[in-house]
């Protein structure tokens, strides 16, 4: 994915707790120094609404206007009025009188009550939540994963756990107010898989709901996710595909589920490199072969970019049959095409 602007690690809901990182995170993390997840949060950039003026063509007279209003940073504008410049630009969007601010305490604010009442194996979840907050368009777009050592699933023969937890995010552009969706990341490979729980969205028009309850019901879905995963996982291990026996190979199978060549050749690569054979491989492989591709390679952006594969990557895991009738399917579709160029071809001669 595009490099955010910053980001920030985090480990324990607040200053009360004494979390330290996973060690298979810290290691992939290059010994980073984190912060509580309060005190990120908090140093996120804020909204507030401003008047908006236009330049009169003909007079070059500024005209305040009531028809909308401006989302500035706050610390940036008066930055901007002591010091004649800002760092960064104070304004984010100029939306319609229809749109509701939501700052990140607003949203996060109730997470961290929640977590510090809700334990998993009797220890508060804030104590043993760990994750990152990644900054894009100067602050005004956030994407962060929140995942709970300890809600995990363990493969047999790896030592690092499926660590699960939310990944979520809101921008001030109008897009979405804030979003959230269950999220697990594989110690073993640093492998990313999103999208686990349907995606909850609050946007910046309507009524804002109560994030206290909404919370609540998000981490009890993932809850369930975390017991379910396990068994998705086994049967996938025990579904191989032959591909010598296939009309496509690896490589080709990614392409047809959809993937860009430069995605599909890496998730090949991946999949055969971990395959106990290179021909015979099994479901769980495959799916880790993509989400491998996808988390380390995709040249897209966090969003809706990213969201159109990680539906792709997941049927491979969720639905395997769905995804071979799938890729037969379209493999049928891309033979049809052929054989009625080819006949067009040959009406020519």
């Amino acid at each position: 994915m595009k490099d955010p602007k910053s980001r920030t690690i985090f480990a324990g809901v607040d200053g009360r707790t004494d979390t330290e990182l996973p060690e298979w995170y810290r290691e992939r993390r290059g010994g980073v120094e984190s912060v509580t997840f309060a005190e990120a949060i908090r140093d996120l950039p804020q909204a507030v609404e401003t008047t908006v003026a236009y330049q009169n063509p003909f007079t070059d007279e500024w005209v305040e206007t009531e028809r909308f209003n401006a989302l500035v940073e706050p610390s940036r504008a008066r930055e901007q009025a002591t010091a004649g410049e800002a760092e960064m630009d104070s304004l984010f969007h100029i939306p319609t009188d229809s749109y509701s601010i939501i700052n990140p305490v607003d949203v996060y604010g109730p997470l961290e009550e929640i977590l510090r009442e809700e334990t998993i194996d009797g220890t508060p979840l804030g104590d043993v939540m760990f994750g990152e907050i990644r900054r894009y368009r100067g602050g005004g777009e956030v994407h962060m994963d929140i995942m709970f050592d300890g809600l995990e699933v363990r493969l047999p023969g790896r030592s690092d756990p499926i660590t699960m937890g939310v990944t979520s995010g809101y921008d001030f552009f109008g897009e979405h107010a804030v979003y959230v969706e269950g999220f697990a990341q594989d110690g073993y490979c640093s492998n990313t898989m999103r999208s686990l729980t349907d995606k909850e969205v609050i946007k910046h028009v309507g009524g804002v709901r109560n994030f206290r309850i909404w919370w609540e019901e998000i981490l009890a879905q993932v809850e369930l996710v975390a017991d379910d995963l396990f068994e998705f996982i086994r049967d996938a291990q025990e579904i191989d595909l032959d591909f010598s026996e296939l009309p496509f190979t690896v490589t080709e199978f990614y392409s047809l589920l959809g993937f860009p060549d430069y995605l599909a050749e890496r998730a090949a690569g991946d999949a055969e490199a971990n395959a106990a054979s290179s021909f015979e491989i099994d479901v769980w492989t495959l799916h880790s072969g993509d989400t491998y591709a996808l988390t380390h390679f995709f040249q897209g952006k966090e969003g809706a970019s990213l969201d159109q594969y990680v539906g792709i990557v997941n049927d491979i895991l969720f639905n395997p049959e769905g995804t071979i009738e799938r890729v037969s399917d379209d493999l049928q579709e891309r033979v049809d095409q052929f054989e009625e160029r080819e006949d067009a071809l040959r009406g020519w001669f």
